[in-house]
């Protein structure tokens, strides 16, 4: 079995940092990132920085990185603002974002369900004339801070309304991290039976941590697409106390254990998440990287 990883890490980890990382820094990222076998990088995003100051040089980022002809390098895109930036680089793929709750859709993108429809699809209009593929994420599909459970109706008409659009792949997130294994079985099996596994992935946060088990659900279920975050960076800017995404060492270790083929180095994986929890200055959640640093004689 092989399943493909998205490392979401430059863009979902480091967008809740409070400390602006220097643009070299996460070029070198970015590259080391490369260089471990993932083929999927989501390395910025073209959210207006007065929101996100942090991945404020996006179109910095994107051309200084070394891009390999076998990686896609994607980065969010909300409206044809950003996508004027993306113009700007040499992007293989973008990325668009909606939540399956009215409120933290309201408190993310500060627009109802219905009002981010037409926004979303001018933007992927405007990538598929320039023969850019679109993914879509689908937030708090497990769980919204605001409105506690989501019914899975909510989370199956906006993948709808998405696919009808003309993406390609739908992110499935657990964005406050409250799933579990029976969940997540559930909610992929109605969207399984509706969509399809293959356009389908799976977006865990680890906030309670159930991260690794809920892949374990998810596979399971015939998903084979998994976003994860180098170290476990991330959270979510409208989502008080999300913990990061589940650390892409500590899914690679898990799946390769399994028998399931990532294609990823993970010496060249966990040295990458050394470098970047070096330069933020803290110990990063990865429990393979503190195992490793550990070894290594490394704290931070």
């Amino acid at each position: 079995m092989e399943v493909k990883i998205v490392e979401v890490g430059p863009r979902d980890g480091l967008q809740n940092e409070k400390e602006i990382l220097p643009t070299a820094a996460k070029i070198e990222l970015i590259n080391r990132l490369s260089a471990s076998g993932l083929r999927y990088i989501e390395a910025s995003s073209f959210v207006n920085p007065k929101w996100i100051p942090q991945l404020a040089d996006a179109v910095e980022v994107l051309n200084g990185i070394e891009q390999r002809p076998e990686v896609c390098y994607s980065a969010l895109v909300p409206n044809l603002r950003g996508w004027d930036r993306v113009k700007e680089t040499r992007l293989q793929q973008i990325a668009v974002f909606m939540s399956a709750s009215e409120s933290h859709n309201q408190k993310n993108i500060n627009k109802s369900i219905a009002d981010t429809y037409p926004v979303l699809a001018e933007v992927v209009t405007a990538a598929r004339e320039h023969g850019i593929p679109v993914r879509g994420y689908v937030s708090t599909v497990f769980g919204c801070p605001y409105e506690g459970d989501v019914p899975i109706a909510n989370s199956l008409r906006v993948t709808e309304a998405l696919l009808a659009m003309g993406i390609q792949e739908i992110s499935i997130g657990d964005t406050i991290g409250v799933a579990t294994p029976k969940q997540v079985h559930e909610k992929f099996s109605a969207l399984v039976q509706e969509f399809s596994a293959e356009r389908l992935a799976a977006h865990f946060h680890d906030t309670r941590g159930t991260g690794l088990a809920n892949v374990v659900a998810a596979l399971e279920e015939g998903i084979r697409i998994f976003d994860s975050s180098i170290g476990g960076l991330g959270g979510c800017p409208y989502a008080p106390g999300a913990a990061g995404n589940i650390s892409t060492e500590d899914l690679v270790y898990m799946l390769e254990g399994m028998g399931v083929h990532t294609g990823v180095d993970l010496e060249k994986l966990l040295d990458a998440g050394a470098y970047i929890q070096s330069q933020l200055g803290r110990t990063l959640p990865s429990k393979m990287l503190q195992a490793h640093c550990a070894a290594r004689g490394e704290s931070k």
